[in-house]
């Protein structure tokens, strides 16, 4: 059996990620006994404190066991902790050296959420691929540029490391390790029995591009303006450069280094963005979205579209449109 320990860090952390954790690993244990096997887990929920409050008192967890308690384990869940990320780093700090230990001492570790900010603080995640909630994905990038932050994804796996995206897509890890350790068929019929939707591997259908300006450099912040308000129109990195008496590599490298985005995919994601609304909430069809947005050739749009949302334009539009969902089911 596999030892998992699920932590219960102090401060605000979501008790979504914990009891789900727990209540799904648990159904694993009574879902294979039911059918005479051995249970593939043995669960702790495992703290620094023995009351550990939450929001403001509203919660108290009481740990199964404390760090020091448990010598050796299989497998730890970090939950998302909420907040001021290095107030939540601080209040915590006695649990890196314990999570660095067990890790080398052949533990995996899973982080949900923004549970990625802890687990990167402590530098096992640098050099490593890692998913996070896609809204805090620049203040990630900006604190650890020593990670591999892919912000599409729901999941990653590397080295025995593991990270989920934002929010609920934590059931989607839960869901891998549980398959990973009790096969497949446990896997589906817990995905039944909570809905989740299996294999899901991308959180880039829910990303709402809000363009990244948290950055000083004042140039670069004229130039994404300049794409916001002309997006319609082909724009190109020379003119963008002109238009600033910037050297095009100057830019170019002032441009990724603000935005985590070159240009040319900033234009893109602004484009994209623009056509996903307008196939959210209006009723033209995808031709009309695609010149609306200034883009002429059927093919390079979809690519495009697919490439930053996941889904294709039309599967995007049945998926977010109104109107399609209601003649989709009617």
């Amino acid at each position: 059996m596999k030892h998992v320990s699920i932590i219960v860090p102090r401060g605000h952390t979501s008790l979504t990620n914990i009891e789900g954790a727990y209540q799904i690993l648990a159904e694993v244990n009574d879902l294979q006994v039911a059918m005479g096997q051995p249970p593939s887990f043995v669960i702790q929920l495992v703290g620094l404190a023995k009351e550990t409050s939450q929001r403001n008192g509203l919660f108290t967890i009481n740990p199964d066991a404390l760090i020091e308690d448990v010598q050796k384990t299989d497998l730890i869940i970090i939950p998302a902790l909420f907040g001021d990320q290095q107030q939540a780093q601080a209040l915590n700090q006695d649990l890196a050296p314990w999570l660095i230990k067990q890790y080398n001492d052949g533990a995996e570790i899973a982080s949900f959420c923004v549970g990625a900010f802890f687990l990167a603080s402590t530098g096992l995640l640098a050099g490593k691929q890692c998913a996070t909630h896609w809204r805090l994905a620049n203040e990630f990038r900006a604190m650890f540029p020593d990670v591999n932050l892919v912000d599409d994804k729901i999941m990653t796996e590397e080295d025995g490391i593991y990270t989920s995206g934002g929010a609920y897509s934590y059931l989607n890890l839960l869901l891998y390790l549980v398959e990973k350790q009790a096969g497949r068929d446990i896997a589906v019929l817990i995905a039944k029995a909570f809905m989740i939707d299996i294999d899901r591997t991308s959180q880039s259908p829910f990303i709402i591009f809000q363009g990244q300006k948290a950055h000083e450099d004042d140039s670069v912040r004229k130039a994404q303006e300049f794409i916001e308000t002309n997006f319609q129109d082909k724009i190109t990195v020379d003119q963008l450069a002109d238009l600033l008496a910037l050297g095009r590599r100057s830019l170019e490298r002032r441009f990724k280094s603000a935005t985590a985005n070159t240009v040319t995919e900033y234009i893109q994601r602004v484009k994209i963005e623009v056509a996903k609304k307008d196939l959210e909430n209006g009723r033209k069809n995808v031709n009309e979205v695609m010149f609306d947005v200034g883009y002429s050739d059927t093919k390079s749009f979809r690519t495009i579209f697919k490439k930053v949302t996941g889904l294709s334009p039309i599967d995007y539009r049945n998926k977010y449109n109104k109107e399609a969902i209601a003649l989709h089911y009617n």
